[in-house]
Order: C-alpha cells, then sequence, then structure tokens
C-alpha cells in the first residue's frame, strides 16, 4: 500500500483552514472594532486623538490593533499547532513499510478531542489575555470588566463559528481513517447535552449580553442628555456670561437655586487656566477636567467623567473677580436605586432563559438516548423481532429516524428469514453431498463383504450336500463328520465377521445420515472415532493413493462427550480436504494425530499439499469460502468450525503456509 494513497488529508488542507479561521477572527475584529465604542458608552470626542493619549497613554486604535495582533497570533499557532498534530505526512512503520495503525489511532483519538478543546480555548483564552493587557494600560476596573464581557461574546461567536469550519476537518479525517482503524470512538467523550450546551449557550450569552449593553448604552445616552439639558437650562437661568461674580460666593449661589435631581449629584468649580479644581464635594479625575477644558466648546459644557461611566456633567463659563472658572453639576446617570433592580431583573431572566435552554438540550438528548438505548436492545438480543421495534415518541425528525429504523429492522428481520432459508438449503445441499460421496466408498465397503458371504454361502452349500450324501455311506467315519462340520464353522465365522464389518459401516452412515441439527450427546472413546473414520474414509483415501497416518496418543481410557456423527464428519471433511490440497498427487500422506493437553484433547489433521494463501486465511471460519470454484460451496470448515463450537463448545485452530502444508487442530474441552 503506497503512502500518496493513503494520507490522512493533503498538506493544502491545512492553510485553506487556518485562513478561514483567520477571516472569521478578522471580520469579527471589524464588527467589534466598531461597536465597542458604542456598547460602552464611550464619550464623543474621547478615542483616537491626543486627548485619550494624554489621559490614557494609547489611542483606541493602537489598543485594538496591539489586542487584535495578540490574539491572532494566539489563534494562528494554536490552530497551526493542532492541525498539525493531525497532518501526519508519513505514517508508515519504517521497518515494514506499512501504515502505522497505532499512529492512525493517535490521529482518531485527537480528532473526537480536539473540537471541544479548540472550542473551550477560543471561549475562554482570549478574554483572559485582553483581561491582562488592559489592566497594562491602565484601565479602570469597571471599564475592564466591561471590555472584557464583550470580547468574551464575541470570542464566542467566533469559538462557534471556528467550530462549525473545524468540526468538517475533524469529521472528515475520522472518515478517512475508520478503514485503516478499527473505527471505534475514543479521546475525549462528552454527552450530546453537554455539547449542545457548549455550541448553544456561549451564542445566547453573547446575544444577552450584548442586547443588555446596548439597551443600558441607549437609556444612558438618553437619560444623560436629558439630565445635561435640565442642569443646562438650570445654569443659564441663573449665571449671566457677561457678568463677573466673586469666586467665594459661586458655591452658595449654586447651592441655593440649581435644584439637584439625585442626592448623589454634586456641584463643581474648576479654573479655565490652570484646572485647577477650587470646589467639589467629590474628587475629580484627570479624565473629567482634561475633557472639560478640551471639549467645553465642541459637546456646549456636556462632560463625561471617564471612558464608559455612569457619570456625566453639566457645565457653563463664567467670568469672576479670579478669572474664569467653570461652574456646573456632576450627575449620575442611574443611580444605585435603578441600577440594582434592573441587575436583579437580567440575572433573573437569565436565569430563566438558561433554564429553557437547559430543558431543551435535555429533552432532545433523552430522545436520542431512548433510540440509543432500544439500539443496544436490540444489538444485543439473539434475533430480531417486531417486538424489539422502537417505539415512536415525537412527531418530528427524531419521530421519522425511528419509523424509518423500524421499517429497516422489518426488512432486515425478513432478510434474515431468507438467508436462514437459504442457508439451510445450502447446509443440507452440503450433507446431500457428503453423503453421496460416502455412498460411493459404501458401496465398495460393502461389495467386498458381499462376494465374500456369496462365496461362503456356497462353501456351505456344497459342505451340506456332501454332508447330505454321506450320511449313509458306510465308508464316511465318525472323523469325516467332524472335518465337515469344523469346514462349516469356519465358513460361518467368516459370514459373522463380514456381516460385523457390514454392521459397523451400516451404523456409520446411518450417524452421518442424521440431521446436523439433531443432538445426540453421549460419551464416546477414541477409538470408536477411529473405527468409524477408518471406515467412512477408507474408499477416498484409496482412489487418491492417499496414506493415512494415525498417531493415536491418548489412553483408551477417555472418554469423550458429544455427538460422534457430527465429530466424525467434521474430521472426514478435514481429511477430503487435505487429500484435495494435493491437486491429484499419488502417494501422499495425511497425518492424523491425537493427543491431549491439560484437560483438552488435541486432534490434528495435518497434510503436505498446497497450503493457503492470506486471503483465503484471513477469512476462514468468518465466511463460507472456498478454493474449488464452482465445484465448492465454502460450507464445509464453515459448518465444521460451528459444530465444534456448537455440539462439543471447542475451538479450531490451524496453521498454514502456501506450497508447504497446513494444520488443523481440533480442541475438545474433556471436562
Amino acid at each position: 500500500m503506497k503512502l500518496e494513497k493513503n494520507k490522512i488529508f493533503t498538506i493544502n488542507s491545512i492553510p485553506k483552514l487556518v485562513t478561514i479561521n483567520m477571516i472569521i477572527f478578522l471580520l469579527i475584529c471589524i464588527i467589534l472594532y466598531l461597536i465597542i465604542p458604542y456598547v460602552l458608552n464611550y464619550p464623543p470626542n474621547s478615542i483616537d486623538n491626543d486627548f485619550q493619549v494624554e489621559v490614557v497613554g494609547i489611542k483606541y486604535t493602537s489598543q485594538f490593533i496591539v489586542l487584535a495582533t495578540i490574539l491572532s497570533i494566539f489563534i494562528l499557532g494554536a490552530l497551526t499547532f493542532l492541525y498539525n498534530m493531525l497532518s501526519i505526512k508519513k505514517i508508515k512503520n519504517k521497518h515494514t513499510n506499512k501504515i502505522d495503525k497505532k499512529q492512525v489511532e493517535k490521529i482518531r483519538k485527537r480528532s473526537f478531542s480536539f473540537p471541544y478543546i479548540t472550542l473551550l480555548l477560543t471561549l475562554l483564552v482570549p478574554p483572559a489575555i485582553v483581561c491582562f493587557c488592559l489592566v497594562l494600560f491602565n484601565t479602570t476596573p469597571e471599564l475592564n470588566l466591561r471590555i472584557t464581557i464583550i470580547i468574551f461574546c464575541m470570542s464566542a461567536i467566533f469559538a462557534i463559528f471556528s467550530y462549525i469550519v473545524n468540526k468538517n476537518f475533524f469529521v472528515n479525517t475520522l472518515v478517512k481513517t475508520a478503514k485503516i482503524s478499527n473505527n471505534k470512538a475514543t479521546g475525549l467523550r462528552l454527552n450530546l447535552y453537554t455539547k449542545i450546551l457548549l455550541q448553544m449557550l456561549p451564542i445566547f450569552l453573547y446575544s444577552f449580553i450584548i442586547i443588555l449593553l446596548l439597551s443600558l448604552s441607549l437609556l444612558t445616552t438618553e437619560k444623560g442628555n436629558l439630565l445635561y439639558n435640565l442642569y443646562r437650562q438650570q445654569l443659564s437661568n441663573y449665571f449671566s456670561k457677561e457678568e463677573v461674580y466673586d469666586l467665594a460666593d459661586l458655591p452658595n449661589i449654586l447651592k441655593n437655586n440649581i435644584t439637584l435631581q439625585n442626592e448623589q449629584d454634586n456641584f463643581f468649580i474648576i479654573s479655565c487656566d490652570t484646572d485647577d479644581v477650587y470646589y467639589s464635594e467629590e474628587e475629580l479625575n484627570t479624565f473629567f477636567k482634561k475633557y472639560l477644558n478640551e471639549f467645553y466648546e465642541k459637546t456646549n459644557g456636556h462632560v463625561y467623567d471617564n471612558y464608559g461611566q455612569n457619570i456625566e456633567a453639566s457645565a457653563i463659563k463664567v467670568h469672576t473677580t479670579n478669572g474664569d472658572y467653570f461652574i456646573g453639576v456632576r450627575f449620575y446617570v442611574f443611580s444605585s436605586s435603578f441600577i440594582t433592580p434592573f441587575i436583579i431583573a437580567a440575572i433573573i431572566l437569565l436565569f430563566f432563559n438558561i433554564l429553557f435552554v437547559l430543558y431543551i438540550s435535555k429533552d432532545l438528548s433523552n430522545d436520542i438516548k431512548t433510540i440509543s438505548r432500544q439500539l443496544y436492545v436490540i444489538a444485543a438480543s439473539d434475533n430480531i423481532s417486531n417486538e424489539h421495534n422502537l417505539p415512536v415518541t415525537s412527531n418530528d425528525e427524531l419521530g421519522d429516524l425511528t419509523t424509518a429504523f423500524n421499517k429497516v429492522q422489518d426488512k432486515t428481520k425478513e432478510y434474515n428469514t431468507t438467508i436462514k432459508t437459504n442457508q439451510e438449503t445450502l447446509m443440507e445441499s452440503e450433507r446431500l453431498a457428503s453423503l453421496g460421496q460416502l455412498i460411493g466408498g459404501i458401496a465398495h465397503n460393502l461389495k467386498t463383504p458381499i462376494m465374500s458371504i456369496s462365496g461362503a454361502s456356497e462353501g456351505l452349500s456344497d459342505l451340506v450336500k456332501e454332508y447330505d450324501s454321506s450320511i449313509d455311506d458306510p465308508e464316511v467315519t465318525s472323523k469325516d463328520h467332524h472335518d465337515i462340520a469344523n469346514d462349516m464353522t469356519e465358513w460361518i465365522d467368516k459370514i459373522k465377521t463380514y456381516t460385523s464389518y457390514m454392521s459397523d459401516v451400516i451404523t456409520a452412515v446411518k450417524g452421518q445420515a442424521v440431521n446436523l441439527a439433531s443432538d445426540n450427546t453421549a460419551y464416546f472413546k477414541v477409538d470408536e472415532l477411529l473405527k468409524y473414520i477408518n471406515i467412512l474414509m477408507k474408499h477416498e483415501l484409496k482412489n487418491a493413493l492417499v496414506s493415512l497416518n494415525i498417531h493415536n496418543y491418548v489412553s483408551s481410557k477417555i472418554q469423550i462427550n458429544g455427538d460422534i456423527n457430527a465429530l466424525v464428519q467434521v474430521i472426514d471433511n478435514m481429511i477430503s480436504n487435505s487429500i484435495q490440497s494435493y491437486n491429484g498427487k499419488t502417494n501422499q500422506v495425511i497425518d492424523l494425530t491425537l493427543r491431549t493437553n491439560d484437560s483438552n484433547l488435541l486432534i490434528e489433521i495435518q497434510d503436505y499439499g498446497c497450503g493457503m494463501t492470506n486471503e483465503v486465511k484471513d477469512k476462514l471460519f468468518k465466511q463460507m469460502i472456498t478454493t474449488k470454484g464452482k465445484k465448492g460451496t465454502g460450507l464445509g470448515l464453515f459448518m465444521s468450525y460451528s459444530t465444534i463450537k456448537a455440539h462439543f463448545n471447542g475451538d479450531i485452530k490451524f496453521e498454514s503456509e502456501h506450497n508447504k502444508g497446513t494444520t488443523f487442530t481440533i480442541i475438545l474441552p474433556l471436562s
């Protein structure tokens, strides 16, 4: 078998699969790049500019490219490594030049396990890498958590799409290696329930989280704008752009004239020139102060506290005796009284939806388990019957599968009945053919004793006449009468011997004429077995000019329990095969050896003929095979093997070398 014709896959399949995975990853990265600012509610004018460099140290696009590059290197390396472990170009043993089945089994084991390994790796590792990198980028814990959640969602999308692409690759591998290996399922095993969860749950979580974040982002934007406009209107009503205020009076003016919508909201006063905080009830971060100073005109005083935060501000610029200052209100878009019920409601909704997914998965898994259990019951049954038909429990594709299987089962039962009938017919034909062959030998075996009995009858007839004529003859003495009586006794003894031999022949033939299905179990001795074999095979051996050498090393006291006629037929069939192995050559020898080994009787039939080819040896006893062309049915050895197994609880072994001969060993337990 040439290697080129037995590659597991071609080398071109690996770059193709890696490329498809990387294209999926690239598309997801583009989508992710576009939606992150909206999902996380990034403030306007806060990304991809000098402001972001001053606040964070790196632009959003640069951050994303760094993260995407790290993830792509990981994915590319992991996929290439996994695929290369499955793409074995040389699977032949160096010494025997044959396919290494152990190596193929390793490939199959990996093919069963890797789909789930790659799914878990692509699902869990990217969020972990992103989270680590965001810590290095000095992002806030809240923002880090939200970005990590989004990356997890996108990783789930990539993992599922990648799993779909890769699964086809792994299935293709298993299909191509099935004929080379034992076609068994190995490696990591997950039940259908777990598989469905692995495939459905990430998608469900992704959809739920993205919708939740988008909803929260839209609500944040709408309410933030509403509160901004409300506070902006109040600030504009009480503060004039032309008037110059005393800086020390501004905190009281704010407190006395501006109505706060939430107890968490607070006032602030910041210098326009130095960013110094003159007044604030809470600490103001660098992001807030720089955003206020740099984008005040662009946003008309709408200020944000950080990336994706829940804190915004409405500010205006006023003139004071100490210079220009920004005054305004920092407000929380959503208070804890709103966020907590919102999160609880989301968790409850998520919990019930997960329960629904679990129920669907379990229900589908149970339906398939029901079918598989019934299939195992049918497989364990000795025969296929309608009582084992699968119950139809659902009106869907699974119900269609069950109905289709029941139809196949019914058809199989019909075919089995037909096959059994045909097999019985073939076996009967084979038995009759064997009997026909025996009859020729028996006719020859009976011809000699019949002729002898006929001659003895004539001799007795002559002696009777001689005795009758001598009754009144005075010259016949008493001694003459005794001589005639002795001659008559000799002829009678010969007749007894011939009739006894004929009785043995008839008994042997009668035994072989018994139906093979009958079970005539009894104890018999080896001498009786050898006598039957000698009688039945004598003529065939004589015609073929082949000698049967019997080597009996078994004690005459040992008895065998079973059907002697069935065993005789098995041995006779093997002796006939040995005769035919010489292909008409005369003056050949067949050795029949009987010996004991432990608690077994070993009967060896050895010839020195043509032997068997590897193809015949591989199929022997497994199916009906013949080397006689149209003259043979292949039932002989097949029936012999079945007989020894069924009637004697024994076994048949064989050794054969082409053009050197064959040895069959019948192993019979003596207990």
